[in-house]
């Protein structure tokens, strides 16, 4: 084979390969920003003294008790926030961090070829939009009792997980291209493709 050739189907390669190991870190990143967002920080947006605001609490601050006053969902549509709402926000955001979970799944089973990337993009759209969903929904509900200003940890988690889910959207449209490109039906992940690589 041509020794120019050859170099070029080496750095095709390498090309698909560095594609498929930035969505893998993408989505370590996107599972790593959930789970720190509806666990470590139990799913609150709002972490203040005086305010506690997330998908499991709703805490303001009480003048007359000089403390935090949680309110139950049944209590919240006395103040206007409507607990279908809420529960509904509470399932799409969850949702996403299942599907991001069980993602690495799909990705080994799907990224065998170049069919199977279009399969996964479909997945990132929907998982982008469940969570897109469910924060505007959320935060439609909240919007009287909170300021930008309020936002803590939890919420800004949430915005960089939707961010890793765009950058993942574009490496997996990037990776069609590429696919496209190079003419090839195969993942350039098999056995002799990753043997060359080294």
């Amino acid at each position: 084979m041509h020794a120019g050739t050859r170099m070029g189907l080496l750095q095709q390669r390498c090309t698909g390969h560095l594609l498929f190991k930035l969505i893998l870190l993408e989505a370590a990143g996107t599972v790593v920003l959930m789970l720190y967002a509806l666990l470590w920080e139990a799913g609150n947006l709002v972490n203040l003294p005086d305010k506690c605001i997330g998908f499991y609490n709703f805490c303001v601050w009480n003048k007359t008790a000089e403390k935090l006053q949680c309110l139950e969902y049944k209590d919240l549509q006395v103040i206007g926030i409507s607990p279908l709402g809420m529960v509904l926000a509470l399932v799409c955001v969850y949702s996403c961090l299942v599907f991001s979970i069980f993602y690495f799944i799909f990705l080994a089973l799907f990224s065998e070829e170049r069919e199977g990337w279009k399969e996964i993009r479909i997945v990132l759209i929907i998982k982008t939009t469940i969570l897109f969903g469910g924060l505007v929904t959320y935060l439609f509900q909240i919007s009287e009792w909170i300021e930008l200003s309020d936002f803590t940890g939890g919420f800004l988690a949430l915005l960089g997980t939707q961010a890793l889910l765009l950058l993942q959207i574009l490496t997996a449209t990037m990776y069609l291209r590429w696919a496209k490109h190079t003419h090839l039906c195969q993942s350039p992940f098999t056995e002799e493709a990753l043997l060359i690589g080294i």
